[in-house]
């Protein structure tokens, strides 16, 4: 049991991790790359696939990571799978107000300006769910090889 929840919060962590890397590093600078027309209209569709891949990823790997703990587990599983489950709080908290902000933008509706300061504030809170999210894959990938 306390080999299948390590690897499940393990494998889960990686996904997470290697989902929000891949939006930090390529989607979202490809998506403001392409001008702010195309960063706002693709941003819902975006959002909306990679939402429940990433919350769900996030909070496996938080429950998995507290089972791997309580039976007989080190606590540091625990804070790997804290660490990436801190996304979700994040997420509804502190980014969810900006998502909701460019979901709600329609072509021509927020100035240039405006747009241009939502999806750069956006890229740096998604970087901070990255950095949180690699953190506790590391974490628990270093727990795995050397345990």
């Amino acid at each position: 049991m306390k080999h299948a929840a390590e690897l499940i919060s393990l494998l889960s962590a990686g996904l997470f991790a290697g989902a929000a890397l891949y939006v930090s590093v390529v989607e979202h600078p490809a998506r403001v790359a392409a001008g702010t027309t195309v960063a706002l209209s693709q941003f819902p569709l975006s959002y909306a696939r990679a939402a429940p891949l990433q919350g769900g990823s996030a909070i496996v790997s938080l429950v998995f990571g507290l089972v791997s703990a309580a039976v007989g587990g080190t606590w540091a599983w625990a804070l790997a799978g804290g660490c990436v489950g801190a996304a979700v709080p994040l997420t509804l908290v502190v980014i969810e107000p900006v998502n909701e902000r460019l979901r709600s933008q329609h072509e021509g509706a927020a100035g240039d300006a405006d747009a241009t300061a939502l999806l750069s504030r956006w890229a740096r809170l998604h970087a901070l769910r990255t950095a949180t999210g690699l953190a506790g894959f590391g974490l628990a990938a270093a727990l795995a090889l050397y345990s």
